[in-house]
């Protein structure tokens, strides 16, 4: 008889769901961890005799499955959820929203600013399962970083990147040269080597074609091939991007990036809502992924999440942040996701379910893998890939009587149903208790610092 594997961690007990590509689901089973991956997948019964492991967390009643990633997220607006709302009870709301007000409120933070939103940004996540996310790119990205490495999440930080027009806030614009180097700098400096893991690391990123001229553009985009990253963007995400491209350029925005040589597997697309046919096809053939960020999009227009999956476009879903619509929990993008696409593709032909329970769960973790790049580290429970798993309360009275386990996790889980997190190999909440942040602490600094900011971000947008 062989002697029995040994591991750090053995989740048992639990139905995991594997997300694997075959649909396993293994009732009553057992994942085994050592270091930071994943060792064994089987039966609890099996694990008995072919695992010997340090700490054993019981899984009964609740389901083990990849953790989910938020592939869009602003980290820097995490302390503005629910102002714009609150300002829109008193005058009347400018829009662009971002241009009005989220980029004026970023121009305010100092570093320290910076890391108590990711404090605040990244414990949320891991309380609702997001185990991995990809900033958009802010202000002091290195102090999101220090969060994320203090929180235990997985992430990407960004640096904003803003070098044209004359009406920005001067802590947000800089020279083409400062913007490409700063960028550069930062995926250099969290090249899997700060703090002794390849946990956190970083991207490139430009903000918008309005804000980044084409020589910024074209210089990023080479620096993308030769540092073999991800650059993040928002592409197609509102009418005055679409007229600003063809009114300065004649040709829409995936079209001009490709006029530029920037649209190809490096680009990283957030939102990609309003795409002629022309640039869908673009999409298909040069390989940019794309995050469906649902809470938001469907008021842009008819986002075609369904198309670009079923076409191999690597798209993964996305909160958009706090500052957005509130909620950082991508199981409930991932039921709004679901329900727009019934109403864009489903609907209007009289066909039923266009995107069944374990096709959204593999936008929400496979798909926001492939979209940053990292499919082989991430995304499913396979033997090998990183420890990045969730145990999910399934004992709910909205979730009986189970019958299917897909159903559950895609339709009545929602954060807060998640109990215990690992990231990585190591378990960063346990029975809703966070393990790696002083709650109390994050909530007497944000009562001392908020009322200062609010103040102050009240005068400037007034």
């Amino acid at each position: 008889m062989p002697a029995p594997l040994k591991a750090d961690l053995l989740l048992s007990g639990c139905d995991v769901v594997t997300i694997d590509g075959k649909n396993r689901v293994i009732a009553n089973g057992a994942v085994a961890v050592r270091g930071n991956k994943i060792v064994w997948i089987g039966k609890a019964s099996a694990a008995k005799r072919s695992v010997t492991a340090t700490s054993t967390i019981d899984g009964s009643g609740q389901i083990a499955m990849p953790g989910l990633i938020d592939a869009h997220v602003h980290t820097a607006q995490t302390l503005l959820r629910g102002k714009i709302a609150e300002i829109d009870r008193r005058r009347p709301v400018k829009i662009p929203v971002w241009w009005n007000y989220y980029v004026p409120f970023e121009s305010m933070l100092t570093d320290e600013d910076v890391y108590l939103s990711g404090l605040l940004c990244y414990a949320n996540m891991i309380s609702v399962g997001t185990t991995c996310f990809a900033e958009a790119g802010g202000p002091h990205p290195d102090a999101m970083a220090r969060a994320a490495i203090d929180t235990g999440i997985r992430g990407f930080v960004s640096l904003n990147t803003i070098d044209q027009g004359d009406h920005w806030p001067k802590t947000m614009i800089t020279t083409t040269r400062k913007a490409l180097d700063g960028n550069v700098a930062l995926v250099k400096r969290w090249a899997g080597t700060k703090g002794g893991t390849d946990r956190v690391q970083a991207t490139l990123s430009l903000r918008q074609i309005m804000t980044c001229t084409p020589a910024l553009i074209e210089a990023m985009a080479e620096a993308a091939r030769a540092l073999d990253v991800k650059i993040h963007t928002h592409l197609c995400e509102g009418v005055y991007e679409i007229d600003y491209a063809l009114a300065k350029f004649g040709k829409r925005p995936a079209e001009y990036l490709l006029s530029l040589g920037a649209l190809d597997r490096h680009m990283h697309c957030a939102h990609s809502v309003l795409l002629s046919e022309n640039e869908m096809d673009l999409y298909v053939k040069h390989r940019p992924s794309a995050c469906h960020c649902a809470f938001g999009n469907y008021a842009i227009g008819p986002h075609r999440l369904l198309e670009m999956w079923r076409r191999g476009i690597d798209i993964g879903l996305g909160t958009d942040g706090a500052a957005s619509w509130g909620s950082l929990d991508i199981f409930q993008v991932a039921h709004m996701a679901r329900v727009g696409q019934q109403a864009v593709n489903g609907t209007p032909f009289a066909y039923r379910n266009v995107m069944p329970s374990e096709e959204i769960l593999k936008v929400a973790t496979n798909g926001g893998a492939r979209s940053l790049g990292i499919e082989k580290q991430i995304g499913s429970l396979e033997v090998g890939k990183k420890a990045d798993i969730l145990l999910v309360d399934r004992s709910q009275l909205d979730q009986s009587p189970l019958y299917d386990i897909y159903f559950v996790a895609a339709n009545t889980v929602v954060g807060r149903d998640v109990r215990t997190v690992v990231i990585d190999g190591n378990v960063v909440m346990k029975d809703r208790e966070l393990l790696t942040v002083d709650r109390e602490e994050i909530e007497r600094r944000l009562a001392e610092r908020l009322p200062k900011l609010m103040d102050r971000f009240d005068k400037m947008t007034a």
